[in-house]
């Protein structure tokens, strides 16, 4: 999941290669328009523009709106068919629901997706189908885990820098708070540990061998013990000063990197995209990554839709097939980290040997496909991201001073089972 600030209507319409009116099939000189409907970035802004100008009958735009809104219009627009996009985004949180109504979506296999199939992970490729074969998305990125930590605070607060020995900091999770209290009793003025506590529990989540759910789309949460004994470290490290008490693509948040006020961030791979947006230039060679607490782990990774209810299905199930090729995501993990869901990416040299500048050279290319490769995706329900942003809100209570802890969870596990 990569959450953005909302953007709303025709006139926010983000990166657009031609722009033209909202809901439209056609554009300006009879060529065909094209929309598609995403949530934060992406990457695709330099492909929409190379795709549009190898097509010269095609002009296309993109809407982007936060993460939470942008999956809940597409409910709406589905439910009533009309308003979708071309081709909608969905996360890995939210496809179970959507693919429970394979009727709102094109079937990709009916349109050259079962000849394609072997390009993705098969748990990718299967996270999309539905339960009578239906394929309603091309996949993506995945998620993977890292965590981004800034150099220079860790360094003025008489940690290491280098990355293998800040992973030596924190094999667990528990380590990872223990450096935190180390880090806070020298730390800059009006700098924490990190960044919110939503973010850190999202890692640990994500990390657990059972999830919201169970596979026959029970919500287990109330009852999992893992992600219980996740929350009481995160609500200990709240309580002892080491959170910027920053919830994840808020404006503050936003704010939070500008000003360098939290040391550290849970880094799934789409998150270097937006650190380097909301850090900025100035930035460059601060930030870098390494390992998880933990180790492995997934949060995120997304599908290219196609709804039914398009005007011009077969050109957005091309362009949606495009976007996710090989070659396509390759260029997207170069240009905003997003880790590629095809397998045979991790054995080109020019991705695992693939060094980021802004993050201090940082190998994210062995990095992120080494986590690939011990990868086992953890089972999402049909509201697994709803439920995602449930705990966040509860977290943040705790966070706020508007409930304790304990309070806070029996709320969050009567909301959930409503």
């Amino acid at each position: 999941m990569r959450p953005k600030a909302l953007v709303l209507g025709c006139a926010a319409l983000a990166t657009a290669v031609v722009l033209s009116g909202c809901g439209s099939d056609t554009a300006s000189g009879g060529k065909t328009k094209l929309t598609i409907g995403l949530f934060g970035n992406f990457g695709y802004a330099e492909l929409l523009k190379e795709y549009a100008a190898a097509h010269p009958d095609v002009e296309i735009s993109d809407r982007t709106a936060s993460y939470s809104d942008h999956h809940k219009n597409l409910a709406a627009h589905l439910a009533t068919s009309s308003g979708a996009a071309d081709i909608e985004a969905v996360d890995t949180g939210y496809v179970n629901q959507f693919k429970a109504t394979p009727d709102k979506f094109v079937d990709l296999n009916t349109k050259g997706g079962d000849q394609l199939k072997d390009r993705w992970l098969p748990w990718k490729w299967e996270g999309s189908l539905s339960k009578d074969g239906k394929q309603i998305g091309y996949g993506t990125d995945i998620g993977g885990l890292a965590i981004c930590y800034r150099r220079d605070l860790l360094q003025n607060a008489g940690l290491p820098a280098d990355r293998d020995q800040v992973a030596a900091l924190w094999p667990t999770w528990q380590e990872f708070m223990a450096a935190g209290k180390k880090f806070q009793e020298k730390a800059p003025e009006g700098v924490k540990w990190f960044d919110g506590g939503p973010t850190v529990l999202n890692a640990i989540v994500g990390q657990a061998s059972v999830g919201y759910y169970d596979k026959s789309d029970k919500i287990v949460v109330g009852e999992n013990k893992e992600i219980k004994a996740g929350w009481d470290l995160v609500v200990d490290g709240v309580q002892s000063g080491l959170s910027s008490k920053l919830l994840y693509s808020t404006p503050v948040w936003n704010t939070g990197f500008k000003q360098g006020q939290f040391a550290t961030v849970t880094c799934p791979a789409w998150q270097m995209a937006k650190i380097k947006d909301q850090a900025g230039p100035e930035a460059a060679g601060k930030w870098d990554v390494t390992s998880v607490p933990g180790g492995g782990g997934n949060w995120g990774g997304s599908y290219l839709t196609v709804p039914k209810s398009g005007k011009n299905i077969d050109k957005a199930v091309e362009l949606a097939a495009w976007l996710t090729a090989p070659e396509q995501q390759a260029k997207v993990f170069k240009s905003a980290g997003l880790l590629p869901s095809i397998p045979k990416l991790y054995e080109d040299p020019s991705i695992v040997d693939y060094k980021n500048p802004y993050f201090n050279d940082a190998p994210i290319g062995k990095l992120f496909t080494d986590a690939a490769k011990k990868l086992n995706p953890q089972y999402q329900g049909p509201k697994a991201g709803d439920i995602q942003t449930a705990i966040g809100n509860a977290m943040q209570r705790v966070e706020q001073g508007k409930q304790n802890g304990e309070d806070s969870w029996r709320q969050f596990v009567g909301d959930v089972q409503k």
